[in-house]
């Protein structure tokens, strides 16, 4: 029976797999997001076995573009075998690059122009793209003019010694100047969220995911990564810290109001390198190939919110949609993997999802959506412990909830995310028993 809410052919996650996510400026040091995404590409057409010029469509997320390689997507494709025929593009919408890859790629397989497709995504912020300032940009394209010593001379006219600065690529989101701590800092203070509950929260995921990682349980998602020139693998993530307290995390400093805040970097997610890869089918292509599906789609929703006072609120307004989409209640729900910017973020969002107040008033609902189970959510850690390679999480949310939903005898998944921008994204899956 096609249990899918969503329009068009059903559409299967035939697997799922990532690199191992790596603190930036560690072993991924010397590595572009090409690199990245080729590996990720590379491991997931290895461990299902299709014939790669069999994938009719690639679409992967980034968010920091390097201009030698803007449609990383296409040069990450043709790296790791996909054909040239095959077509290959970019997507960024922020944390949610990843997740609205697959959206297009599942949209294409849901409106037949494709019937096997691969999306993820890849980021590295080891190496980010570093410009010239502004005066001085203006200056060197006008040098291509110049016809004389003189001429070029000139061109130095004007010019002061803060242009010689390098423009970093801004960390702020454009609408409001905020960067998202500086925004979450707000949000925490706003809803009440107390700096113990942030670290509790925090040593709690990066225990899960020690214990998973201990257990075996990851590493069914991860493809092991060889670094030239030694060429050893790595196949674990390295900014998992088992051996956290509470004493440890509360000795920190506030990162974004040094007087009166509670975000700090061991209750935040941190700059991660990593790329994500997930293989898509229709249910005609997946019998074609052999392939044995994980899961099925249910149903996705993309919201949009105030950028200011709601920015790292996605899943609140997200969740509901995408249930109501898939015809489900909250308690439906086996598996829940939800992005973890920051710990007060994830605790604002699941104190609003229990509010009726906030239902009525923001989500048009008579009661609120309802309480997530602790034990459902991020049962293997998350952003804050694995990391959060920006155009990448959305494939690692998709691998864990596949993964757990299979370990855990599960039925229905629930992922969801929020973005700079003030967008949100769900997704309700459904296991396909083997």
């Amino acid at each position: 029976m096609n249990t899918s809410a969503s329009p068009g052919r059903r559409v299967l996650v035939v697997d799922a797999c990532r690199t191992p996510f790596l603190r930036s400026g560690s072993a991924f040091r010397d590595l572009t997001a090409y690199d990245l995404g080729r590996m990720a590409i590379a491991g997931l057409l290895h461990r299902t076995a299709v014939d790669p010029g069999l994938i009719e469509l690639a679409v992967m997320g980034t968010v920091v573009a390097d201009p030698d390689t803007s449609n990383v997507a296409r040069e990450s494709a043709l790296a790791s075998g996909l054909p040239s025929s095959c077509p290959a593009y970019t997507v960024t919408a922020a944390c949610i690059s990843a997740n609205l890859a697959f959206q297009q790629a599942a949209g294409a397989i849901a409106a037949g122009a494709a019937d096997v497709a691969i999306a993820g995504g890849m980021e590295t912020l080891s190496d980010v793209p570093i410009r010239v300032s502004k005066p001085i940009r203006k200056r060197l394209i006008a040098s291509q003019k110049a016809r004389s010593i003189g001429d070029r001379l000139g061109l130095l006219k004007g010019l002061r010694l803060r242009d010689l600065a390098p423009a970093v690529p801004g960390i702020a989101d454009f609408s409001t100047g905020l960067t998202m701590g500086q925004n979450a800092e707000r949000l925490a203070k706003r809803i009440g969220i107390s700096r113990s509950d942030q670290d509790e929260y925090a040593m709690t995921s990066h225990h899960r995911a020690a214990e998973a990682t201990a257990r075996g349980l990851l590493a069914s998602q991860v493809v092991p990564a060889r670094i030239p020139p030694r060429f050893e693998a790595i196949s674990e993530d390295n900014g998992i810290r088992g051996d956290t307290s509470l004493e440890k995390l509360a000795g920190l400093r506030p990162a974004f109001d040094r007087r009166f805040g509670t975000i700090t970097a061991g209750n935040s997610s941190y700059l991660t390198d990593g790329a994500s890869a997930v293989l898509l089918a229709s249910e005609e292509g997946a019998r074609k190939l052999n392939l044995k599906p994980l899961a099925a789609v249910v149903s996705q929703a993309l919201t949009a919110m105030d950028p200011l006072d709601e920015l790292l609120l996605g899943p609140a307004f997200v969740i509901p949609v995408a249930l109501e989409r898939a015809g489900l209640d909250l308690d439906r729900i086996d598996v829940i993997e939800l992005h973890e910017a920051f710990a007060g973020q994830m605790l604002a969002v699941l104190r609003l999802m229990e509010d009726d107040r906030f239902a009525r008033e923001r989500l048009s609902r008579d009661r609120a959506v309802g309480s997530i189970d602790p034990e459902k959510l991020n049962a293997w850690g998350g952003s804050l412990s694995v990391g959060h390679p920006f155009g990448a999480t959305g494939g690692r949310l998709i691998a864990n909830c596949c993964r757990r939903l299979e370990h855990e005898d599960g039925r229905f998944g629930l992922i969801a995310a929020c973005a700079s921008g003030a967008l949100g994204y769900a997704m309700v899956l459904e296991r396909i028993a083997s």
